[in-house]
Parts: structure tokens; sequence; C-alpha cells
């Protein structure tokens, strides 16, 4: 009997050639499931995947170079989500420090339920060099590296001790990465020698491989039960999630709204699921929304979820959905969010699901008065936007919404406009009017401050030739600016808005008002009571992104601005547009409650007070049954 043919390659190297004949595959449509690999160099991975790479080309496996191993989980997450998850990207690093730089992104993506190949390199397998530069010596536990902090944040994990052993762990992984159910960040933990090892692999294992992204349909008596619940509804309200997107069910939603006037909510991911314009879209739903959406939220009868996982902030820390009589219908892939809030659940594709309900729901309609009520609602806060967004003087300086109203009136309806955290989250919630399905990229699942120059990179990537805005503050600025130098080597002209307001704006805010007294939230010179409350610091941010390489603009006016921001758009290199705003409050305050537990027992009146307004708010919540 013949033997199959083999092909004789390192560990390293049959992996890259593994990755680079994947392929997932929805709705007739290929893509590529690998499509290019960051990475950082040290001596962990240098001589195993760094020679691989070298070795297999561009062609085979596009390489990025990054400088921030946690900011380039980020941008191969931008990407993914940007692709909606049909196409993702690995992130390869050395051991010990570089691996571990990888958790809060690997976090990130698995929150966001957003694939990413991670490869961090491994102590030795054989343990001939024991214990090696940057190894955790455990007293009890002699296979334990600090890749194991990988474990909890990854949705699979396996670490490769012989070579054979990779060719289940790389299907495995590949099956996870590519099911809309389960994928998240997946941890390939590879031991620098297993690495470098050669193996006589069988030449299946580099045939082209197609991962084939389910859109299953509803079960029939999950979709009867939900539509009897739908036609017996007063006011029922859709919430629409981040599922909406992945799944590419914008149209089918439409559909949806046309047919029966029941009126959508979004989440920070689900927004852009309607157009902004569209009469049934309520905009933001929860702590951040809209306050025609949560008015309409507390007195609906029934809530439909579609493709969400109900954050405390949807949900307003359980506050919200107030009416006693409320009940959930979550149409969800994933069974586990599902069952949330004891729903009905439905567990199929979004754009399936909703294609369904609406066959289903022939000839149903929501009353009249009721489609009327929100209408008005709708109309009404649209002049509270205009109103955030209008600047009395152009020639003064421009408020946090007034950057806002002026980044408005330039963005076309394919831009992308990227945040994750500060005030800027809830201001964009409320306020910002989505006109497509991929403009609004608020990574709010695990809000994490960095996330938006390398997210910036990364839709780029998925997206040459997208107008892409990353909104980032002096704190988030501080915390990761080095994919600047990325973008500048690259050529990817991303623009980013930086706005200067010395501090941990949203913090500050939320400190005062749980009596924190803004403890420790500003960016100032010690005094001599040993407070944080001298002059502000003389940093000069803007001229940090120009020695990173970037074109920047100083804007000090709402003026200045939008001429800021015209010239960024039309220019093909990465731009700052640096602004100092007012701190004015003119952002609407928020419509519903959201818990940050407040100090029992205090000295200081702040706080005393702040915990009576607490008790009266806790009072609201309730366990839904």
């Amino acid at each position: 009997m013949s033997q199959s043919p083999t092909r004789r390659l390192t560990v390293a190297q049959a992996l890259v050639r593994f990755l680079s004949a994947q392929y997932t595959e929805r709705d007739g449509v290929r893509h590529r499931l690998i499509a290019g690999t960051w990475g950082i160099f040290g001596h962990g991975n240098v001589a195993g995947l760094g020679q691989a790479l070298l070795e297999a080309g561009e062609e085979t496996m596009p390489f990025h170079q990054g400088r921030n191993e946690q900011s380039m989980v980020h941008a191969a997450v931008g990407y993914a989500r940007q692709l909606n998850r049909l196409s993702a990207q690995a992130v390869t690093t050395s051991i010990g420090p570089g691996a571990t730089n990888l958790v809060t992104g690997a976090a990130l993506a698995t929150v966001n339920r957003l694939p990413v190949l991670l490869l961090p390199g491994d102590y030795f397998a054989t343990r001939a060099a024991d214990p090696l530069l940057q190894q955790l010596e455990h007293p009890t536990e002699a296979d334990v590296s600090v890749n194991d902090t990988l474990r909890p944040v990854s949705r699979w994990f396996d670490r490769i001790t012989r070579p054979e052993a990779l060719i289940p762990a790389a299907l495995n992984a590949m099956r996870v990465l590519a099911d809309p159910a389960d994928t998240g960040a997946v941890t390939l933990a590879l031991p620098q020698d297993v690495q470098a090892e050669a193996y006589d692999w069988p030449e299946e294992f580099f045939a082209d491989r197609v991962w084939r992204v389910r859109r299953p349909a509803p079960d029939p008596v999950e979709l009867a039960e939900a539509v009897r619940a739908i036609r017996a509804a007063r006011r029922p309200l859709i919430v629409a999630g981040g599922g909406v997107h992945h799944s590419e069910a914008e149209a089918a939603l439409k559909a949806l709204v046309d047919a029966t006037g029941i009126p959508v909510a979004s989440t920070q991911a689900g927004k852009g699921s309607l157009r902004y314009d569209h009469p049934g879209d309520l905009g933001g739903i929860g702590h951040t929304g809209t306050a025609v959406c949560d008015d309409i939220a507390r007195g609906a009868d029934l809530i439909v979820g579609v493709g969400t996982r109900y954050t405390d902030f949807t949900t307003a820390s359980n506050t919200l959905f107030q009416s006693p009589d409320v009940r959930f219908v979550n149409l969800n892939i994933a069974a586990f969010d599902a069952h949330k809030l004891a729903a009905r659940t439905v567990v199929c594709d979004a754009r399936t699901g909703l294609e369904a309900l609406t066959d289903a729901l022939a000839g149903h309609r929501v009353d009249g008065a009721y489609e009327a009520e929100y209408r008005a609602g709708k109309e009404r806060w649209e002049r509270v936007v205009e109103a955030a967004y209008t600047a009395a003087d152009e020639h003064a300086v421009p408020t946090q919404t007034q950057l806002l109203g002026a980044l408005d009136a330039i963005v076309g309806d394919e831009d992308v406009v990227i945040n994750a955290a500060g005030s800027l989250p809830g201001d964009l919630h409320k306020l910002w009017r989505a006109r497509g399905p991929r403009q609004y990229h608020l990574e709010y699942g695990y809000s994490c401050m960095g996330y938006e120059i390398p997210a910036g990179i990364g839709v780029q990537q998925a997206a040459p030739g997208t107008a892409v805005w990353s909104l980032v503050g002096d704190g988030t600025y501080l915390m990761m600016p080095t994919e600047i130098v990325t973008a500048v080597q690259e050529g990817l002209p991303v623009n980013l808005i930086l706005i200067q307001n010395h501090g941990y704006a949203s913090i500050g805010g939320l400190s005062e008002a749980v009596g924190g007294e803004r403890f420790g939230t500003a960016y100032r010179y010690r005094t001599a009571d040993g407070t944080f409350s001298g002059a502000p610091l003389p940093v000069d941010l803007a001229a940090n992104a120009a020695s990173l390489g970037m074109d920047v603009i100083r804007a000090r006016t709402v003026k200045e601005l939008r001429e800021a921001l015209a010239t960024a758009r039309a220019s093909d290199r990465p731009t700052c547009v640096y602004v100092e705003t007012d701190p004015t409050p003119t952002a609407p305050p928020a419509e519903a409650w959201w818990d940050v537990p407040v100090a029992r027992t205090a000295s200081r009146p702040a706080a005393v007070e702040a915990r009576v307004t607490y008790d009266r708010e806790v009072a609201n919540q309730r366990r839904h049954l």
C-alpha cells in the first residue's frame, strides 16, 4: 500500500502554510480566513514563526509590523469587525511580556465576539534550558507558563508541545474562529523549540479548506411562539445589537420595521442597523440612550432583542424596562445570549430569523397611536441633537458636541467613526447620525482605552480607500499612540481627532456623581496639600503626534475645526486634527441610570449625598424572571 505524500517543514512553517489555505464562505462568497499576521519578534518566535513568515513571503501570508502587542490585537479586531467576522488576522509575539501584553486585547475580542488568532511563543517543551529568560517558575505546577493568563480570555486554547499535535489544534482553532456562535480570541501557545522542529506533514493538511459560516433558520416552534408574542404586544420594541451587523441583516431589519411599524432601539454595537433618518429608528438605548428611546423602553410590554447580549448600559442596570407586563423575545445565534432575561428564545442567524419573522407577521402592524407617539418623540429628539451640534459663534472654542456636529457635516455615508472610551461613547450613542451600517464603530463591550488608533488601521486594511476617523481624548491617546508609527509606515491615512481636556473627563464626571469629588482624574501639577489641583500639565500632544510622523492641524475655533476636518478627509496621509474643547457641558444628560455602587458609610458630604441618590435609584432594579 502506497503512503500518502508528505512535506517536511518546521512546525512554524507548517502552521503558516496551513493558515494561508483556510477560507470562510457565506452566501456563496469566499473570504480568506487568516488574511495576514501581525508580529513583534523576540527570542520566543524570531527563529520559528519569524523565519516561517519570511520564507513564506507576502503572497502566502502578508506580514504587518506592530509596535505594541495589545494594539496589534486591537488592529486585528478592527479588521474582523469591518468584515463582519468573515476574515481575521493572526498575532504572533515572543514569550514573557510580549505574550502577556496580549491579554487585554484577547479579552476585548472575546467580550465582543470577534475573531483573532493569537500565536504567543512559549517556553521549551523539552525543558532543555530551564529557566529561560522571562520564564515564570511556578513552585508547584511545572507546566504553567505566563501564557496560561490567556486561557480565561480565549474561546479556545491549546499548547503545542509536539509537532503532530498541531494538526488537531489548528483545525479546532479554525472551527472556533469561523463559528458565529462561538468566536472570539483563539490562542495556540507555541513553545519556541517546537516551532523550529521538523516533521513530515501530510499534504492534505495544506489543502484549501472552506469553513462555511452557517445561517441557521429558527426552530418552527420557537418562531411561532415569538410571532404570537409580537402579535399580542401593544408596545413592542426591537433592541438591535451587534449581531445585526455581523449577519449583514440591516436590510432584513428594515423590511420588518417597514412592514410592522415596530420601532428600533440600538445598542452601542448595533447603532446604524437602521439609518438615523428612518422613522422607526429611535437611536441609542439605555444609560447613554436618547430620551425618546428610553421613554418607549420604560413602557414597552415586549422587547425583541436581536443579536444583543444585554449589557448593563443597555438595560440601565436592570432599571429600564419598567412595565410590569414586560416580556422578552431574544433572537440570537448564540443560545447563551438568547436565554438572557428569561426570554422566549429564537436561536438562529439574525438575517434568517428576521426574514422569517417578517413573513410570519404578514398583515400585522402596531397601533397607529403608538407609531405616532414614537415618531413625535423622535422629532423632538432631533431638535435636541441639532441644538447640541450647532455653535452660535463659529469663532468660539468648540464644545465636544459641536465637534461632533462639525464631523457630521463632513463625513460620507461610507466613512467609519471609531471610538471606545471616555465621555465620547455617551455623546456619540445619543447624538451621532449613523448613515451606513459600518459608519458607527464603537468598541463598548470592553471599552478599552487605546483601541481607536490601531482599530483604525485594521479598518483601513479591511476596506482600503475608506475614510476612517479615530476619536480620542488625551487620556486615551497617552495609553497607546504607538501605532501612529505603523499607520505612517504602511501609508494608511487614518484621521485622528485628538481632544485635549487635561485628564480623564468621563471618569471625572462619574467620580463627581458618586461622591468621589473627581479625585485623581485631572492631569495637573501636584500642589502643596498633596492633591493634583495645580495648573494643567504642559504636555503638547499635537507635537507628540507630529514627532511620530503624522501631519498635524491645530484647530482653535469652530470655524478652524471645520476647515481642519475637510483638509484631513482630503489628505492621503495619516492626519491629526488637534483641538482643545470648551468643557462646558452641551450633551443632553443621561436618560437612564447606571449602577456604580456608592460608599455606604462616609464622612465627606459629597459621598453621603451621593449615597442617598444611589439608594433611591437602586430601588428600581428588578430581575426579569
